[in-house]
C-alpha cells in the first residue's frame, strides 16, 4: 500500500511547502495539489514541491481538459517532471461542473474530450510532433521544444465509461470514495479491461480525517463528507442503502449555508453513517481497519484528503507513526 497526501493551494505557498515537507518526513510517497481557478496555481505549487522535496511524486489532482488545452497542460506538468528530476504524476479529470458554470464554460461530452486530451499528452511526452484531428482538439504538428519524459497520468473516474477510459488509458485512477463496497465494483470494471500485467495503481482519493478521539476526527470530516455526499449519484446512495431523504436533509443545510451562513446545520445533517460512506475517519486503530477493507478490495494507494484532520500536522504525523508503518511491516 502506498500513502499519498491532498492539499488545496489555498493556503499560503509556505504553509504548502511546509506541510509537504513533513509529510515526506513521515512517509508519504505522493502529494497532490487540486487544480481550481479559484486557489494558487497547481503548477506553480508543484514546481515549488519540486524544488523543496526530493523523494515524493508530486501530482496535479486533478487536471481538466476544459479549462486549459492538453497541449498546455503537457508542457506544464512536463516542466514539472524535468524539475523534479522525473517525480511529477499527472491526475487528470472530466473536471468540476458547477465550477466551469460558475466560469462560463459548457460541460460538453467530458467522456470525449477527456480521451482526446490524454492521448495528445502521450504523444507529446514521448518527444513525437502530433498532427491530431478530433472533436474536441486538433493539432497540427505541435511538439514539445524539450525533453520533459513521459510521466504517469492517472485518469479521476467513478462511473463505469470513465472507469473503462482509465484502465486502457491511464496508468492508474483516482477514485473520489472511501467504502470498500465501492471499490469492489470498481474493481470489476478496472479488471475487465485492464491489459495483462499492466502495473496499474487503484488510488482511493478520499476524505480523510485522523485523531486519536474519535469523535473529533468525525466531526472535523463533517463539512467536507456533506459537499461529497451531495454531489455523488444516486447508484452510490442504492448500494449503501442511504435513504435519499438523508441527501436531501445534507443538500438543503448547505444551501442554507450558502445563503445565510447556517454551517451548524451542514454538521448537524452529516450522521456516522454517512462519515462512514464517504469518508475514512476515526481512531488510528479505526483507520487501520477501513485501509485493510480497502485493501483487499484492491485499492493499492490511499490519499488522504481533506481535511486529513482536526489538527492538521498532528494528523499527517499520526498517519506516519500509527498507519503507515502498519501496511509497510505487513
Amino acid at each position: 500500500m502506498r500513502f499519498g497526501i491532498e492539499f488545496v493551494p489555498n493556503m499560503k505557498y509556505f504553509e504548502l511547502e511546509y506541510y509537504s515537507k513533513f509529510a515526506e518526513e513521515k512517509g508519504f510517497e505522493n502529494v497532490w495539489i487540486t487544480d481550481h481557478y479559484n486557489n494558487r496555481n497547481v503548477y506553480s505549487m508543484l514546481t515549488l514541491l519540486a524544488i523543496k522535496t526530493d523523494r515524493m511524486r508530486v501530482g496535479a489532482g486533478v487536471a481538466n481538459p476544459f479549462t486549459m488545452h492538453p497541449a498546455v497542460i503537457a508542457s506544464a506538468i512536463g516542466t514539472v517532471n524535468e524539475i523534479s528530476g522525473g517525480r511529477a504524476v499527472l491526475g487528470i479529470a472530466a473536471g468540476d461542473r458547477v465550477t466551469f458554470d460558475r466560469i462560463g464554460i459548457e460541460w460538453k461530452k467530458p467522456l470525449k474530450r477527456l480521451k482526446e486530451a490524454v492521448e495528445i499528452i502521450k504523444l507529446l511526452h514521448s518527444g513525437k510532433s502530433v498532427k491530431f484531428d478530433g472533436e474536441f482538439f486538433k493539432t497540427n504538428g505541435a511538439k514539445l521544444d524539450f525533453k520533459c519524459g513521459e510521466c504517469p497520468i492517472y485518469i479521476g473516474a467513478q462511473g463505469p465509461k470513465m472507469l473503462q477510459l482509465a484502465a486502457v488509458m491511464g496508468d492508474g485512477v483516482l477514485i473520489n470514495a472511501s467504502h470498500p463496497e465501492d471499490f469492489e465494483e470498481a474493481g470489476k470494471i478496472l479488471r475487465a479491461n485492464l491489459i495483462a500485467d499492466k502495473d496499474f495503481d487503484i488510488a482511493a482519493y478520499a476524505s480523510f480525517s485522523i485523531d486519536r478521539d474519535g469523535d473529533r476526527a468525525k466531526n472535523a470530516a463533517k463539512i467536507v463528507v456533506a459537499f461529497i455526499a451531495a454531489g455523488s449519484p444516486d447508484i452510490i446512495f442504492e448500494r449503501h442503502g442511504i435513504e435519499i431523504e438523508k441527501v436531501e436533509k445534507v443538500k438543503n443545510a448547505l444551501n442554507a449555508a450558502f445563503t445565510k451562513g447556517d454551517w451548524k446545520s451542514v454538521h448537524e445533517s452529516v450522521d456516522d453513517e454517512l462519515i462512514d460512506v464517504f469518508s475514512i475517519s476515526g481512531t488510528p486503530d479505526d483507520i487501520v481497519e477501513r485501509i485493510a477493507k480497502l485493501s483487499k478490495a484492491g485499492v493499492t494507494q490511499v490519499v488522504a484528503g481533506s481535511p486529513i484532520g482536526p489538527r492538521k500536522k498532528d494528523s499527517i504525523k499520526l498517519i506516519g507513526d500509527r498507519i503507515i508503518p502498519e501496511f509497510r511491516d505487513s
